[in-house]
Parts: structure tokens; sequence; C-alpha cells
């Protein structure tokens, strides 16, 4: 599978790379505003790309989500996309692709944040009006507060329960039955944490997910990868390749 990586000279772009490299998979392109490290060829703008390829990963920032998808429309590729903080209008935009083209959208990259996902969900079922907070905590250059995961996990809290907002940040008002608060932490190299505390006032249940590095995120977005590279148009996440396991 011949790929164009978006976002190449970044950590995740790095390690992706090696990946691909280390599983038979080809780097059709690598594109990056910044250039390449390591003496290899770049391109600066992804129009530039004009390398054969079979899909489109993208480990670069929300900010390029739309010229990105318009790429992937007039090369008529498969696109995988592993950035957070897109705006409503840039998920519109995402949404209205899939109609042409297979996207893979997801906040998270690892299928264990997937299952750890579902596991919040249970408990917010079981516990409706239980205080939660999430802590996240990821490395001190991490540009957006706080991450996609942790508003995935805040999100899918709510959608269990049926009510709630998601609140955090400082100053914070009183918590109000249904809160989902946030706290973001920035420090040194952590590839990332999430911990979901659930508190009924009687009993504490905690979930916990640690990332130990970031090939973790590069193996899931090379499933990812494989999974989409040959499928219909459409939206698709993290469930579908959880589907295809049976579980």
């Amino acid at each position: 599978m011949k790929v164009i990586l978006v976002g190449a000279a970044g950590r995740m772009g790095l390690q992706m790379t090696k990946t691909l490299e280390e599983n038979g998979e080809t780097l059709a392109a690598a594109v990056d505003t910044l250039g390449l490290k390591e003496g290899r060829p770049c391109h600066r703008d992804i129009f530039e790309a004009e390398e054969d390829a079979d899909a489109i990963l993208d480990f670069s920032s929300a900010r390029g989500t739309q010229k990105l998808v318009e790429f992937a429309l007039r090369r008529d590729l498969p696109l995988v996309i592993a950035t957070t903080g897109q705006s409503e209008r840039e998920k519109d935009i995402i949404a209205e692709a899939s109609k042409r083209i297979p996207i893979f959208f997801c906040a998270n990259m690892s299928f264990g944040v997937s299952l750890f996902s579902s596991l919040v969900e249970r408990v917010a079922k079981a516990f409706p009006y239980a205080d939660v907070e999430i802590v996240e905590t990821h490395h001190a250059s991490k540009a957006d507060a706080p991450s996609g995961t942790a508003l995935m996990l805040a999100n899918a809290v709510i959608a269990a329960r049926g009510f709630g907002r998601i609140t955090g940040g400082a100053p914070r008002v009183c918590r109000q039955v249904g809160d989902v608060g946030i706290s973001s932490l920035r420090l040194g190299e952590r590839a990332g944490t999430h911990e979901v505390i659930f508190d009924t006032g009687f009993q504490l249940i905690s979930l916990r997910h640690e990332a130990f590095g970031r090939e973790l995120f590069a193996r899931g977005a090379l499933n990812a990868l494989r999974f989409i590279v040959d499928k219909p148009a459409g939206l698709y996440g993290m469930n579908d390749i959880r589907s295809l396991r049976g579980e």
C-alpha cells in the first residue's frame, strides 16, 4: 500500500514513517509545511503531491482539514484523519466528503481507547447521577486542551445518560447534576493518559487508559489504512474495525 502522509515532520509523522516501513508499506509522499527532518524529500503543500498512492493519512492539525479533504476528493483517494480539534463546520465538510470517498475519522487511533470508551458508557448508564471528572495528561507541547479523546469520552458519558454538559477550566461554576468535568495536564513527554472518575457519593469508580508511546497510535492508524483502502464511500471509525473483530 502506497501512502501519502500529511504532517510527516511531526512526532507522530516520524513515528508513522517508521511504522509504515517496518510493516512493508510504502511512503508514497511526505507532506509537511515545515519540511521533513532526516533529509527525506517533502512537499510543503499537499497539492504538490502528485505521486501514485492508495490512501492518505493525516497527522498534521485540524487547521488543514478543509484543504486535506479537497485534495482527497480531487484524487479520489481513501482518507484517514488522525487529527482532533475540528470545528463543527469542518466536521460537516468531512461528513459531506464521505458521500464520495471513504473516510476514517476518529479522535484516537488506539483500539484500546475504543474499548475503554465502551466501558465508560456502561458505567455512565449504571450510575447516571454520579459526579464525573475526566483527567487527561499529555506531553508539554500538545497544542489542544482538552484533548480530542477527553472530549470523546465526555460525550460518550452524556450520550449514555441522555443529559448533561461538559465543563472545565477556570473559573468553573458549581457542579450541577449531569456535568462532566475535564481537567487537562501538560507535562514532560507523556504520550497520553485518560482517567474517568465516577463518584456516586457512596462509592468511587475509576477507569484509566495509558498509552506508553506513540507507536500505539501509529499501529492503530496503520490498521485504519488497511481497513479503509478498499471500502466504498462512507464515514468510518474505530467501532467499524471492532465490529469486524466480533467485539
